[in-house]
């Protein structure tokens, strides 16, 4: 099946600049382009307006005003582009200011040809819709807290009805507020870093494309991979702390070989780690346990996270299960930081972080999540740490039931 052609508004005073991209187009068999012209400043922000293109090619001089001037003004008509701008000369002050205006490149007119031309435009349309989807997501994020805090409004309202419960009903709204408080602060730096790596990899991935300069294409690719994973991990903290909280999680065991769970969850973890970092692994006991494995899942994803990343580079992280007398026990061991005597009284404590975790990427939603997980399974945490010491958790959980054996 053909793919639909890109349409692309060239908006330039000179025709012949217009003919020349069209013939330069044309030589581009694999993928039609259908390409329009409007000659000036206000014909070319009337068809924007029209949004019938995919992609806009802005001449840097338009008569009496600039291109990058029709950017702003289109920008600010909530019109998102992509934006290509086109120059005489190579100028650095100019690329910076496209840039800064909006547009998703620069290319001079002189060095153009059709593979450059191609890519550049692919790619802005690229950036185009993964900007839209960065959008579409942090609207759904401010739908998600703004839905949450109706909900705690409303409760406070229903309590301030009361007035024998007024006293409980105000420490509660200071609670709540500050809860809020630190869950945006948390939540706006914990989202604003990704993004921004997100954005600035896009904008330098079609330079470096166009340079020929593929490994520092590739290294970008892989910047925003990972920061994707990491806006992932963060929402599924975010849900699992949502879903604790309304009694939406209950246990549900199955039959299943422990060691094959952790063995998943190691390789998965090995994905993260940091260079030199090595994850051994021991078992003692029968293999076959009965337990909500998802609960169990999370409980190992958590904690494996953790030492990956309180541990220094060429560290050992030692995973250790035992299955005996009906219930299985989970040790972590790392030779990290080290958590201090007066952390551990609130390190299961909803976003509290340690002191010396400061410079350390987090929520501090984790170990809570654990403890809560815990609470459903009937389970239990134990802790041994010190400073510069590294730390030890180890969970122990309990069957559901006599265990049943694997078919």
């Amino acid at each position: 099946m053909a793919e639909n052609p890109i349409h692309v508004l060239v908006i330039d005073d000179d025709e012949e600049d217009f003919i020349i991209f069209r013939d330069i187009m044309a030589e581009m068999k694999h993928r039609k382009f259908v390409m329009e012209w409007s000659e000036s400043y206000e014909n070319g922000l009337a068809a924007i307006e029209q949004k019938r293109h995919d992609v806009y090619l802005v001449d840097y001089r338009l008569g009496a005003k600039t291109g990058l001037e029709l950017i702003q003004e289109a920008i600010a008509r909530g019109h998102e582009g992509p934006f290509i701008i086109l120059t005489g000369q190579n100028d650095m002050e100019v690329d910076t200011s496209a840039m800064q205006a909006g547009a998703a490149d620069y290319l001079v007119k002189s060095t153009i040809t059709a593979l450059p031309l191609e890519r550049s435009i692919r790619y802005s349309m690229q950036q185009a819709r993964n900007m839209r989807e960065i959008k579409d997501l942090n609207v759904q994020l401010e739908n998600r807290v703004r839905e949450r805090t109706y909900v705690l409004e409303e409760a406070m309202k229903a309590l301030e009805k009361s007035r024998a419960e007024l006293s409980i009903s105000l420490e509660r709204e200071k609670e709540v507020n500050e809860m809020k408080s630190r869950f945006v602060s948390m939540a706006s730096h914990e989202f604003r870093t990704p993004l921004a790596t997100i954005l600035s990899s896009l904008a330098l991935i079609s330079k470096y494309a166009l340079a020929g300069e593929h490994d520092k294409e590739k290294k970008h690719i892989e910047r925003i991979k990972a920061s994707v994973h990491g806006l992932a991990d963060l929402l599924n903290d975010f849900l699992s702390v949502s879903k604790l909280e309304e009694g939406k999680v209950h246990s549900i065991a199955e039959n299943f070989q422990i060691t094959e769970l952790v063995a998943e969850v190691i390789e998965e973890m090995q994905t993260v780690s940091k260079p030199g970092q090595v994850l051994n692994y021991k078992h003692l006991g029968p293999v076959e346990v009965l337990l909500d494995k998802k609960i169990v899942r999370h409980i190992l994803l958590n904690l494996i996270s953790n030492s990956i990343k309180f541990s220094p580079q060429n560290a050992e992280v030692f995973v250790n299960t035992r299955v005996l007398d009906q219930q299985v026990s989970l040790r972590v061991e790392d030779s990290g930081m080290g958590i201090s005597d007066e952390d551990q009284k609130h390190l299961f404590e909803r976003f509290f972080r340690g002191k010396n975790a400061t410079n350390v990427q987090g929520t501090g939603l984790g170990l809570n999540i654990v403890a809560n997980y815990l609470n459903v399974v009937g389970g239990r945490i134990e802790l041994r740490s010190a400073l510069q010491q590294g730390s030890v958790f180890e969970v122990t959980l309990p069957f559901a039931q006599a265990p049943v054996k694997l078919s």
